[in-house]
């Protein structure tokens, strides 16, 4: 096997019936005839979608034999400990074409127990929003268990959630437990627990291509929902150019921002962890002494840790990237 050097992997579309062609016309992705393309999977460790090189000597592996090989090098000494051979964040982007459900998932305690998986974690950066568009966290008001029901079974459960119109640039921390949807007309950047564990609990009566009611997962969620109100759901933060904004800090992840308009050095030597960039704007030439890459707005990229400098280099007048790495919490 070869050394490590910068890794692009091939995008796995997703076809949903709220997806639509932002991913196309905004990310410049080509997802062939997919007609109502919602999803990519930019990294994904996930079982049956897990992501392949596209890039280099190492095309054609996957990720999962990859980090079966390379171990530690790859990924992380601590996280090759805790999560093995399971890469362990999903990395996508979202086209909601259509409002998606309501959602909630379940924190790693009850997922174990219930499904022998990871729970899920995750966080939304904004790339678009068609004015007037809006999402969904939380509640508005102060909620128990009996009350959800109620609004539930009574059909007014959007009483009581929380609901913001976003912009390019809002972000939005998801811990499992809070209840959650995507609005019509957003496109977003999207970073998560590796899990694929989701309780649907509202869908707007909708009907699938049969005529039949979507399922439901009323019973798992109730135990899964965190009921507690906050005075805000939405992240703040402060542009900086030319360095690392931190926007999310969990045990799960951290990611930052960067804003460029010059050349940044970054040096990792400290971190245990692989790098994950994702190219908002713009365009970026990274150099690294195992190799250089470029990658575009809409391209993801994985630096591995073994990697431990990395030369950012804007090949556009300006240019935006997510910085996304695990650092273990003890």
């Amino acid at each position: 096997m070869e050394g490590l050097y910068p890794l692009k992997f091939t995008p796995i579309y997703k076809d949903k019936i709220w997806g639509g062609n932002k991913l196309k016309t905004v990310l410049n992705k080509d997802f062939g005839d997919l007609p109502n393309c919602g999803e990519s999977w930019e990294l994904s460790g996930v079982e049956d979608n897990v992501s392949v090189v596209s890039n280099g000597l190492l095309a054609g592996n996957s990720l999962e034999e990859l980090i079966e090989i390379y171990m530690g090098d790859l990924v992380g000494d601590q996280v090759f400990e805790n999560f093995g051979i399971e890469f362990p964040l999903l990395i996508k982007f979202i086209d909601a074409n259509d409002d998606l459900s309501i959602q909630v998932h379940p924190d790693d305690k009850m997922s174990k127990e219930r499904h022998n998986a990871f729970g899920k974690t995750e966080m939304w950066y904004v790339l678009q929003a068609d004015g007037g568009s809006k999402l969904q966290s939380g509640f508005n008001q102060k909620v128990d268990q009996d009350k959800y029901l109620f609004k539930l079974e009574h059909n007014e459960l959007t009483d009581i959630l929380n609901f913001e119109e976003v912009a390019a640039g809002d972000v939005y921390f998801i811990p499992a437990g809070r209840v959650h949807a995507i609005g019509k007309g957003i496109l977003l950047a999207e970073i998560q627990q590796t899990s694929d564990v989701t309780y649907r609990i509202y869908d707007y009566d909708r009907r699938d291509d049969q005529g039949n009611p979507r399922e439901l997962h009323t019973e798992l969620a109730l135990d899964a929902i965190d009921y507690a109100l906050l005075p805000e759901y939405k992240t703040h933060y402060e542009t900086k150019q030319n360095e690392s904004v931190e926007l999310v800090k969990c045990n799960y992840f951290t990611t930052n921002l960067l804003d460029l308009d010059g050349v940044v050095e970054k040096d990792y030597i400290k971190l245990d962890s692989f790098v994950i960039y994702i190219c908002l704007e713009g365009e970026v030439n990274i150099e690294t002494e195992s190799g250089s890459e470029t990658i575009q707005k809409g391209e993801t990229i994985l630096i591995p840790a073994s990697i431990e400098n990395v030369l950012l280099k804007p090949a556009s007048a300006s240019a935006k990237l997510l910085e996304v790495y695990i650092n273990l919490i003890q």
